[in-house]
């Protein structure tokens, strides 16, 4: 046992070693960061860590926290970096006056991942200790005791699932991007340990959201064992009656594709639904009666009452807007949009280089911005960063759906300004549905 116990300390000393993940974006008001270091404790989080808040600027009192938790490996430890300076999230975060939290696991190369997406080897504690220190750090101590909203990529899947099961008083809702916990014991997998389900855990709204490619359509590969995995996590939760439904992106494997089109509105209504109006009070309950089912691997849902199947073994759905979209998603991933993205604000202009202020459309992000000149159109502002996982966006999209590190910003140097003269700017946005800003 003794030599057990030196061992550990000797591998979390070397861990806590590593270099710092110190390529990421300065954190200045209205964000906030705090890291931690590796702990040779038993127990304890054996990986450096770092957590990243956005607070909505003018919030007085936040309602909730959003967590964007990336997946496994360096690489997608390290697009942790940037998640709470995605300005999508960011537009779902201020609509409910939630805070943007993004932690970053500074896991080395191919060390064991479980040790931090199990919540309980140290990051959970770690997590809320982030709260609280945060909280303190940007003037809203209510960071440590208000409701979560939770997205998670892969080992980020099973860290948020693993959350729920925990805590699911705390938690609004989650989004488990091809990643979920493991509730019985897996003799291929037996250093994870499987986890219980709590009737608290039924009432908390799950979205399990695996790639076709990852065993529903393509059944051998890396990623083939995800689908059984959900498919498994599913029917356990919805057995007992869980709130808990499935969105299979009909594009991609083990990347997030266009998910964020269905993740953010699906949180949306669900923290419409449960974060109460006063910050502190408890969670509501998710309204019964505007539930639609579907067929597990179908892309046609009902409201509940006119579902023909059996409901325990359904996918579950918040309400009929949410229902349609979802409907949309599941069968090519073009999720609709008819509303127009906010006008950019706070242009200035010094000389012939142009910055300004963006929010971005809750439903469809930022793709570009046009640029115009004395109301002409004279070009495009566009991220230099290409999106192979999805529809392009401005800020650039990472494996883990964060922005691409550096940060894409806005600013543009107009290339032929006419000497002696004032010229007139105007910025235009246009979401990644072609919306432009009024």
């Amino acid at each position: 046992m003794r030599l057990l116990v030196l061992l550990f300390a000797s591998a979390a000393t070397l861990l806590a070693q590593q270099p710092p993940y110190d390529v990421f974006p300065v954190a200045k008001a209205p964000y906030y960061r705090v890291r931690y270091e590796a702990s040779t404790k038993p127990g304890e989080l054996i990986f450096p860590v770092n957590y990243t808040i956005w607070v909505p600027p003018g919030a007085k009192t936040l309602r909730g926290v959003i967590v964007h938790q990336h997946g496994c490996g360096e690489g997608s430890c390290k697009s942790g970096l940037t998640g709470a300076f995605d300005l999508h999230w960011q537009a779902l975060a201020k609509k409910h006056d939630c805070a943007l939290l993004a932690p970053s696991y500074e896991q080395p190369d191919k060390a064991d991942c479980q040790m931090w997406c199990d919540p309980r080897n140290g990051s959970d504690a770690a997590f809320q200790r982030a709260l609280a220190d945060l909280g303190a750090q940007s003037g809203h101590p209510e960071l440590a005791k208000v409701p979560w909203a939770l997205w998670g990529h892969s080992g980020g899947g099973h860290w948020c699932g693993g959350i729920v099961l925990m805590h699911p008083e705390r938690v609004a809702a989650a989004w488990l991007r091809s990643g979920v916990p493991l509730l019985n014991a897996d003799e291929k997998r037996s250093t994870i340990k499987p986890h219980t389900i709590p009737d608290a855990a039924l009432t908390v709204p799950v979205m399990c959201n695996p790639g076709t490619k990852e065993g529903v359509t393509v059944k051998e590969g890396r990623f083939a064992g995800v689908w059984p995995a959900n498919e498994a996590f599913f029917t356990a939760m919805r057995s007992k009656g869980g709130l808990i439904g499935v969105a299979v992106d009909p594009l991609t494997a083990h990347e997030c594709g266009n998910q964020r089109y269905m993740a953010i509105p699906w949180l949306d209504a669900c923290l419409s639904a449960r974060l109460p109006e006063k910050s502190g009070d408890a969670l509501q309950a998710m309204p019964a009666d505007k539930a639609w089912l579907a067929a597990l691997l179908t892309t046609e849902a009902s409201p509940a009452p006119q579902f023909t199947g059996d409901a325990s073994k359904a996918i579950w759905l918040p309400d009929a807007p949410t229902a349609k979209l979802w409907m949309h998603y599941v069968k090519d991933s073009a999720v609709p949009d008819t509303t127009p993205p906010p006008a950019p604000t706070n242009l200035r202009v010094a000389g012939a280089v142009l910055t300004w202020d963006a929010e971005a459309d809750l439903e469809s992000g930022i793709d570009h911005f046009i640029i115009e000149r004395d109301g002409k159109e004279i070009a495009k502002a566009t991220s230099p960063a290409k999106n192979p996982f999805g529809r392009p966006i401005f800020q650039g999209l990472q494996y883990s759906d964060t922005p691409a590190n550096p940060l894409v910003p806005t600013t543009f140097t107009d290339p032929s300004p006419e000497a002696g003269k004032t010229h007139s700017y105007r910025i235009i946005t246009v979401n990644t549905a072609g919306l432009r800003s009024l």
